[in-house]
């Protein structure tokens, strides 16, 4: 996937960054045609955001919504302060080329989750307390962010009545042999982590699948894309950004066109994530027994609009 010379042009792009007036003209410039050098620049900017400057992730991702839907994304304003890139280490770019280079088909979900996950702990070891100070400016993280969330049980999901959002949390998680939290807050050491982080990461863990039923998401390949532009829009969660960012430069280095699918997937949730009030601290048991419109009516969540079909690559795969 691209050549050494190629390789290290787009690694000086990513430690150097450039400013949000940049990012929404690049956008500008994919929107009117596809141009892999345009796009290789946005994920530069994406990937600088996630490894090297977490305090610019709403600058660039609002800059480049606004540039792609042409329109601002006016969504609250997250105020963080101008502050110095850090370098990216080379084990970054090593373990980085290494996940873009792996064949499709090795693409598992949890092979992306853990390879794209260990991106962050190869990062300069300054990012995590950067991403935790960046976290508590975005709406409701403060207020939420409070010790460990409580678990939820399958036993009390189990006594919901039909049509409630509880049982369609219920038929999700078992019916598709889904865990609760995905993964074992405990084993992965989240409560060691500096506040918000463990917080933030347990959360994550446990409610994903249930922004996807109340955020109207599907559990599609694409729209797994999509939601992670979501929840980084909510509370720019580092793995969504450094998931966006490899995800932008695979197809900018192996399929650029694919850029529009890409951006119209991304950049639309990132949106929707802005536009959508806080669902970070909810009290989701106490809305267990409520139908989804009424809960997202009293939430003030509407539904994502997915300019594209979810399944679009389950039904690009089947075809071939």
């Amino acid at each position: 996937m691209g050549g050494g010379e190629e390789r290290t042009g787009f690694e000086a792009l990513t430690a150097a960054g450039a400013d949000n007036a940049a990012a929404k003209a690049l956008a500008v410039r994919l929107k009117e045609k596809v141009d892999a050098g345009a796009l290789k620049s946005l994920a530069a900017l994406w990937l600088h955001a996630a490894a090297a400057a977490p305090e610019r992730v709403v600058g660039v991702y609002d800059a480049a919504a606004e540039g792609w839907l042409g329109a601002p994304v006016a969504g609250p304003a997250v105020r963080l302060p101008e502050t110095s890139p850090e370098p990216i280490p080379p084990a970054f770019w090593e373990g980085l080329w290494s996940l873009l280079e792996e064949a499709p088909g090795n693409l598992t979900a949890p092979n992306v989750t853990g390879r794209t996950a260990a991106l962050a702990g190869v990062v300069s070891p300054r990012i995590l307390a950067r991403v935790a100070r960046a976290a508590v400016a975005y709406p409701g993280v403060q207020a939420a962010a409070k010790g460990m969330p409580r678990r939820f049980t399958l036993e009390a999901l189990a006594r919901c009545p039909g049509g409630s959002l509880g049982a369609s949390f219920h038929s999700l998680i078992v019916d598709n042999g889904f865990d609760l939290e995905v993964l074992d807050r405990e084993a992965l050491g989240l409560d060691k982590l500096p506040p918000p982080l463990g917080y933030l990461n347990a959360r994550i863990l446990q409610c994903h699948d249930l922004w996807h039923i109340v955020g109207g998401y599907e559990t599609t390949a694409l729209h797994e894309v999509a939601i992670s532009a979501f929840q980084l829009g909510q509370f720019g969660h580092h793995y969504s950004s450094m998931f966006l960012g490899m995800v932008l430069t695979r197809v900018a280095f192996e399929r650029p066109e694919g850029g529009p699918l890409m951006l119209d997937t991304i950049l639309s949730g990132w949106a929707h994530g802005r536009r959508t009030p806080p669902l970070l601290g909810v009290d989701w048991p106490a809305l267990w027994d409520r139908p989804l419109a009424e809960v997202r009516s009293l939430l003030g969540v509407q539904a994502y609009v997915s300019p594209w079909p979810a399944d679009l690559f389950e039904q690009l795969s089947a075809a071939a």
